[in-house]
């Protein structure tokens, strides 16, 4: 694990464009998902046929099942601002665990004193080892390796949110502040981890 780069990781310019990218891709799946189901809900007044019934009613129960998940993303990517503008970036060594039918959903990041949680990557699974990534083999982290925060390829250009996935079976005791998790939405007031 190298010293963090500058104050926070929001002060990196393609973080900064990176989470302005992320923002974006949230506003289109939200008002694509709408848009589709409001379509699909309007034409299914004029089909002409049983089968294009069925379609468009396929098409309306399958928007309205992704549609939380979809609209939750796009709120809780103020959550990974917040994370951004309070902590900096630190670059530590990582591995992606093989997961079932290749899901690549979790990550493990070694901190200092070996303490390497697995950290889920939510909402949506990203394979942040393929993403512009010429150094897969390091991640850039900003949160408290207790609670989480975002993880992005070295360079900060694709920051994605990371939860706790599993105890790493140590404790840890390198340096956290539980006050400032709880500001930018790492911790809930019970002293529990968010997991969105």
């Amino acid at each position: 694990m190298t010293l963090p780069m500058t104050k926070t990781a929001w002060d990196h310019p393609p973080t900064a464009f990176g989470y302005r990218r992320l923002a974006m891709r949230r506003v289109v799946w939200l008002i694509g998902t709408v848009a589709l189901g409001a379509v699909s809900c309007t034409a299914i007044s004029y089909a002409p046929a049983p089968l294009a019934l069925i379609a468009f009613m396929s098409i309306v129960v399958t928007g309205l099942a992704i549609l939380p998940a979809v609209a939750i993303a796009f709120f809780r990517r103020q959550r990974v601002a917040a994370v951004l503008r309070a902590y900096p970036w630190l670059e530590c060594l990582c591995r992606y665990p093989a997961q079932a039918a290749g899901n690549p959903t979790t990550i493990v990041v070694a901190f200092q004193n070996g303490y390497a949680p697995t950290f889920r990557i939510v909402p949506f699974p990203v394979a942040l080892a393929e993403t512009q990534n010429s150094h897969p083999d390091r991640i850039w982290f900003a949160g408290d390796p207790r609670f989480g925060g975002v993880v992005s390829p070295v360079g900060g250009h694709y920051p994605v949110r990371v939860v706790p996935h599993a105890p790493a079976g140590r404790e840890w005791d390198g340096p956290g502040d539980v006050a400032l998790a709880r500001r930018v939405g790492l911790v809930r007031r019970s002293g529990k981890g968010t997991q969105t």
